[in-house]
């Protein structure tokens, strides 16, 4: 018997309920986020989610951020192994971006979507694989969420108030219930709740 493919969602938001902060906030609006990405814990956290998948799911923004940081990362030799393993992992990995704006997308496995958010994931969904992970893109995360496509939502919560910026659940999200299948706290003082749909 098949069974398809989970989509799972991974985001990073402030306490304040943002993804990502004002393009003054430095880093495109991701510096909040450098201590903790950084750290061994949240590392570690990480790679038990990206393992698993073998398709990786982004935005326009999140796709140029992590081509224009990741890709040197696999040879650098300042960085760490599980670093490098991640960099691996995102370098070869099936990449599908969402976006309207772009038309071609240059890093290896990567290419923009052709069809509607909801049929390219019902299509990834049934096609043979491991997970699909999206990767911090409140966007695609709030469209998969309005389209029932969601299996999991893995969500950090970082100490930070950030006042302005991208939420994560813009206007009225459709009515759903979730389950929590964990929850742990990173010594950074994060916060990871791991929901599953009931």
């Amino acid at each position: 018997m098949s069974h398809s493919r989970k989509v799972i969602a991974q985001v990073n938001v402030s306490i304040d309920g943002y993804s990502a902060g004002t393009p003054d906030d430095g880093m495109g609006g991701m510096a909040f986020l450098q201590e903790h990405a950084s750290h061994e814990q949240m590392s570690t956290y990480f790679e038990g989610v990206w393992r698993g998948a073998d398709t990786a799911v982004m935005g326009r923004t999140n796709y140029e951020g992590f081509h224009g940081f990741w890709p040197s990362v696999v040879t650098s030799p300042d960085a760490s192994p599980r670093d490098r393993d991640l960099a691996t992992w995102l370098d070869t990995v099936e990449k599908v971006v969402f976006s309207t704006t772009l038309e071609k997308a240059e890093w290896r496995n990567a290419r923009v979507a052709k069809q509607d958010l909801e049929t390219e994931i019902r299509e990834l969904k049934n096609a043979p694989g491991r997970d699909i992970l999206v990767l911090n893109s409140a966007s695609v995360i709030r469209a998969l969420i309005a389209a029932d496509l969601l299996d999991e939502l893995r969500i950090a919560v970082l100490p930070a108030i950030l006042g302005g910026g991208l939420r994560l659940f813009e206007g009225n999200p459709p009515y759903s219930t979730w389950r929590l299948d964990g929850a742990c706290t990173l010594t950074t003082g994060a916060l990871v709740l791991h929901y599953v749909r009931p």
